[in-house]
């Protein structure tokens, strides 16, 4: 495996160059053509039910339309020791030769104490995390999705005291993660109808984007590719006019079928869809469409799954999002 990546790193360094939007500073190795498609977990929540409950009508469509479909791997305070972790998972996708998608989410002061509140109990210990994180990587094919909702929250949630921290922890995950050299890095900027595409080129030039592949677009929400791509064209022209420079961009696919609620009720609305599968491209100007959002795992004890806590698998809700009720 080693000998092949260092061949294919050498081949691929002049195909980088000429990929649309890419800067002097974005990770050396293209993980896309390092491998053969994405990972998909075998401990996924959703394939975990599926194993467990063979028996129940519901297992074999599951099955097909979720648990086999290749998504983010999170990883916060219940990943134990997070180096250890993601050089587990990473390895495990290496030996298939396959590309998996980190999800780091344990920043300082997280979603605001909302339902997915929790993260680093200081800026400090956030710091010693997310280096473990980008040294669990290693050397191995990586694309990463950093910190959900962090950069977006920043001037909506974050109590203005708590905001120059909140830039500074995120800069510290993007020079982090940097040494990382076969992964590309996406900063998460919230979607298509939360910050004014001005404000969010300026929030990620300032969050070092310019250092990394790019920016990540619908994280668990539900706008279209086509909304965030209209979006993501918009903060991409700020970013070139205020910056001379734009990024690729991915966008989560994975409950975005139907569009988002009346209302862009985002915890749990009733009538969505899963999305296009994990993929390259698929839409034109979209460099990837990625389940990042586990769907049928909770948004939070809240709309059509009043009783399931953020973040736990509920069959009823996998199969809504299936059928689109």
């Amino acid at each position: 495996m080693r000998i092949r990546r260092l061949a294919v790193t050498l081949a691929v360094a002049v195909a980088t160059a000429l990929l649309p939007f890419v800067s002097a500073d974005a990770a050396p190795g293209n993980p896309v053509s390092m491998t053969d498609g994405f990972y998909a977990d075998p401990d996924l929540q959703a394939a975990v039910w599926v194993r467990s409950h063979s028996g129940d009508a519901r297992a074999a469509r599951i099955r097909t339309a979720v648990a086999a479909v290749p998504q983010g791997k999170w990883f916060g305070e219940w990943s134990g020791d997070v180096r250890s972790a993601v050089s587990a998972y990473v390895t495990a996708a290496d030996r298939a030769n396959k590309l998996p998608i980190l999800v780091p989410y344990f920043m300082y002061g997280r979603d605001c104490g909302s339902h997915s509140a929790g993260g680093a109990s200081s800026p400090d210990a956030y710091k010693r995390w997310i280096t473990d994180f980008a040294a669990g990587i290693q050397d191995k094919p990586a694309v990463v999705v950093l910190e959900p909702d962090a950069l977006a929250q920043r001037l909506d949630c974050v109590p203005s005291g708590q905001r120059a921290v909140r830039l500074e922890l995120l800069r510290f995950a993007v020079d982090a993660l940097r040494s990382a050299p076969n992964a590309w890095t996406y900063l998460d900027a919230g979607n298509a109808s939360w910050v004014s595409p001005d404000t969010m080129a300026g929030e990620l030039h300032a969050a070092g984007a310019q250092k990394i592949r790019g920016f990540a677009l619908n994280v668990s929400n539900y706008h279209t590719t086509a909304e965030s791509k209209s979006y993501a064209d918009k903060v991409n022209a700020k970013l070139k006019a205020r910056f001379g420079y734009t990024k690729p961009f991915v966008v989560d696919s994975s409950r975005n079928g139907n569009g988002p609620a009346p209302g862009n009720e985002w915890c749990n609305p009733a009538g969505r869809k899963i999305g296009a599968a994990t993929r390259v491209g698929g839409v034109n100007g979209v460099e990837m469409q990625l389940w990042v959002k586990n769907p049928g795992e909770s948004d939070g004890a809240c709309g059509i799954a009043p009783t399931t806590p953020a973040g736990q698998f509920s069959p009823d809700l996998t199969m809504r999002l299936i059928e689109g009720r």
